[in-house]
């Protein structure tokens, strides 16, 4: 079992940056990819990165390419969004999540957090 808590959300203007934070509970943080997806009002819920298990491969929505970056820190159990340049319509609620088969699909993860609110103001 792994439990995920995300921090680090708020209110920003556009242009600015945030860092996302996930704290993972359980020793077993390495085995599983981990993502980032966020949720909008009214939308459904969207891949924003992955990496895998290992840290070596990292993923990007193409709306978000060049501007976030995911990253992890094993010796913390915890995975990052770093976000810059931020826009509008980056305005959603940002989940985490891991799973033993990753990917860009909800599918492929067994474990969410229960978000944070991003909102960036124009």
């Amino acid at each position: 079992q792994v439990q995920l808590v995300e921090s680090g959300g708020g209110l920003v203007q556009a242009g600015g940056s945030l860092r996302l934070s996930c704290a993972a509970s359980g020793r077993t943080f390495r085995r599983y990819a981990m993502a980032w997806f966020r949720q909008a009002p009214g939308k459904e819920r969207e891949f924003v990165a992955t990496i895998n298990s290992s840290g070596g491969s990292t993923y990007y929505a193409g709306s978000v390419k060049g501007r976030f970056t995911i990253s992890t820190d094993n010796g913390k159990n915890t995975v990052y969004l770093q976000m810059h340049s931020l826009k509008s319509e980056d305005t959603a609620v940002y989940y985490c999540a891991a799973g033993a088969y990753g990917g860009r699909m909800y599918s492929g993860y067994d474990y969410w957090g229960q978000g944070t609110q991003v909102t960036v103001s124009s």
